[in-house]
């Protein structure tokens, strides 16, 4: 089947050409979302290729880092893995793939479906945040790992994820015992973005934003005390105590 091109004004897919309405679709929400970005950060990328993949084998090819990713996630995670990026480009898998990589637990199709907005963010990041990617490479894609609750935290946050996670939120926390704080590599997808959640309550957006913009070095828990107002014991016993929250009933 060829492959078309379809444009926005920020935007411009690549797709076959079955996939018109639906990177039509995509595109207007990226635009959307794009608007939405521009009210907390300074930089919003734009033109940014979008390529979108009818099924998950051609995604994986055209982006080598995603299974490295998918593999240090815990099972919890791995389908939402369902997008990559890099400079200038994010790859997505198209709707009705999406829709079918989803698990019939609620929410997971709503989240799945939000992987574009999840994908942009991360070029948002990128250009806020000198310490997180793009560009990839082997030390960056190492960064990335160790900053992975912040940089996928955060683009599960502003993808507006989070509250369609709780399913999975749940069965991470059956399967794997109490997580670290901040969560681990393999828990930043599902648990990441409870962090933000719970500032963005207590805070406000843009404290999330200040947050997604702190480079490395000020290091983790330096990072979320001076975001919270508080020790990273207490933001740990209100994060448990928000976590749980979620998860009732």
């Amino acid at each position: 089947m060829p492959w078309v091109e379809t444009s926005s004004l920020s935007f411009t897919a690549r797709h076959e050409s079955a996939q018109d309405d639906a990177a039509q679709a995509v595109l207007g929400d990226l635009e959307d979302f794009r608007v939405s970005m521009a009210d907390l950060f300074d930089h919003v990328p734009g033109p940014v290729s979008v390529v979108i993949h009818p099924r998950t084998e051609m995604l994986a090819l055209a982006a080598p880092w995603l299974p490295l990713a998918r593999a240090v996630s815990a099972p919890a995670g791995r389908r939402y893995f369902a997008g990559w990026f890099a400079r200038d480009e994010i790859h997505v898998l198209a709707p009705d793939a999406l829709k079918r990589r989803a698990s019939n637990v609620p929410g997971s199709r709503e989240a799945l479906l939000r992987s574009p907005r999840h994908e942009y963010a991360h070029l948002v990041l990128g250009a806020n945040n000198a310490s997180l990617p793009p560009p990839f490479g082997v030390a960056t894609f190492r960064r990335y790992v160790r900053m992975a609750w912040l940089c996928e935290g955060a683009a599960t946050y502003l993808a507006g994820q989070v509250p369609h996670m709780r399913a999975a939120i749940a069965r991470r926390l059956r399967e794997g015992g109490r997580p670290a704080f901040p969560p681990a590599p393999r828990d930043a997808f599902v648990l990441g973005g409870t962090v933000f959640g719970m500032l963005e309550r207590e805070r406000g957006f843009d404290a999330c934003a200040e947050l997604a913009r702190t480079p490395e070095p000020s290091g983790s828990k330096k990072a979320i005390e001076s975001a919270f107002g508080r020790a990273a014991a207490s933001v740990e016993r209100g994060w448990v105590d928000y976590l749980a929250s979620l998860t009732a009933g």
